[in-house]
């Protein structure tokens, strides 16, 4: 289940985010198309800290659904998800959430840094985007695209771009009616017109993945 956020947050990040996507359509009529046909996308918030590292983790290689589904067993499992909850919990207990071996030894990672004090999350929460993202990768098994979650969800940094996700990857197929799937280096140059609202414009191409997709 996603967390329960105060009303006024929610407010404030769809302020954001329409006056984001208003930019965006004003400045690509692939964009203002595509909004008239499926209206706006939702912000998506998710807590800072430990608990939205983890839910990184989790979403990582798979289905909106199976993430949820994982995370719910998490949050039961665990009671409290915090770093010395998960910590005390052996490799086989973690399994038995649904985490495969390698997002076990991520999320264990993860929940040492932060138990240690390795990862400070007072001086990522202020650190420039490419700053965050090296210190976040630094860690064993966090990638680029984990960290461009966090920044994108948890800190709703405005101009993150996470274009080694395969959703954004069709779905700007989609929009620009393109013959094939772009990689991540086209998917970043393609992005590059959508400065300085390229989260929106994230937010934005799932919105129309699923709605390809009939989801």
């Amino acid at each position: 289940m996603p967390p329960q956020l105060p009303a006024s947050t929610e407010a404030k990040a769809k302020r954001a985010l329409a006056k984001s996507m208003a930019a965006l359509a004003a400045a690509d009529p692939d964009v203002a198309e595509w909004v008239a046909k499926i209206g706006l996308p939702a912000p998506r918030i998710r807590p800072r800290g430990f608990e939205g590292f983890l839910r990184a983790i989790v979403a990582q290689q798979v289905s909106t659904a199976a993430a949820s589904g994982i995370w719910r067993r998490i949050e039961e499992g665990l009671g409290d998800v915090a770093a010395p909850a998960l910590l005390a919990c052996d490799d086989a207990k973690l399994r038995g959430f649904g985490l495969s071996r390698q997002k076990t030894a991520c999320a264990r990672g993860l929940a040492a840094a932060v138990a240690d004090g390795t990862l400070d999350f007072e001086a990522l929460h202020h650190a420039p985007d490419e700053e965050a993202i090296a210190s976040i990768t630094r860690l064993k098994g966090l990638g680029r695209w984990s960290a461009e979650i966090y920044l994108l969800f948890a800190l709703q940094r405005p101009d993150v771009w996470p274009a080694n996700d395969l959703a954004l990857q069709e779905a700007m197929r989609v929009l620009k009616r393109l013959r094939s799937r772009p990689d991540e280096k086209r998917l970043r140059k393609l992005g590059e017109p959508w400065r300085p609202h390229r989260s929106a414009g994230a937010l934005f191409l799932w919105h129309v993945y699923h709605h390809v997709k009939g989801r």
